[in-house]
């Protein structure tokens, strides 16, 4: 049965987003893309137009399940904050559509796409292009939510499959 997945990549300025449909081990892209919300506006209006975009996204495409970046230490406090808030608006807005949220940490999500946990944006984005067959490479931010969404899928799969052969 084939899945369609929505993997997120938050940020308060740059939220890459990605949808993919998964038929065994077949993965192909649906559509991704990056909501760039306003530069001086308030926080709280940030965090409005995502859970906006989020809305349409997920309205429009149906996904049956979500995987989420989730919050890398860093040495930056308030930034650190502020993609709790973005992160808070998104497992929010996939709770209210319904989806059941895996989440997952950046260097597990790059391990399982490129076979390195520190692998850079564009060895992500170099080998998410190739796994799906793009045309040509996404933004980086949206190649992050695909990833994401590529990690999930084969995550998924492995517990389903684990759960089989234990009963």
């Amino acid at each position: 049965m084939a899945r369609t997945i929505i993997g997120i990549d938050p940020g308060t300025r740059h939220l890459g987003w990605g949808v993919i449909t998964t038929a065994g081990t077949k993965i192909d892209a649906v559509s991704y893309g990056v909501i760039h919300t306003s530069v001086d506006a308030p926080l709280t209006d940030k965090l409005m137009e995502i859970d906006d975009a989020l809305e349409e996204i997920l309205g429009r495409l149906q996904p049956h399940e979500a995987g989420v970046e989730s919050i890398f230490f860093s040495k930056d406090a308030q930034a650190a904050a502020k993609l709790g808030h973005a992160r808070g608006v998104v497992l929010l807005r996939m709770q209210r559509a319904g989806l059941s949220v895996a989440e997952y940490a950046p260097a597990q999500v790059k391990s399982m796409v490129v076979g390195r946990g520190r692998a850079d944006k564009l060895q992500v984005a170099t080998m998410v292009t190739a796994l799906l067959r793009l045309r040509t490479r996404p933004p980086a931010d949206a190649a992050d939510a695909l990833a994401v969404a590529i990690t999930h899928a084969r995550m998924s799969a492995v517990t389903r499959l684990l759960a089989t052969k234990t009963r």
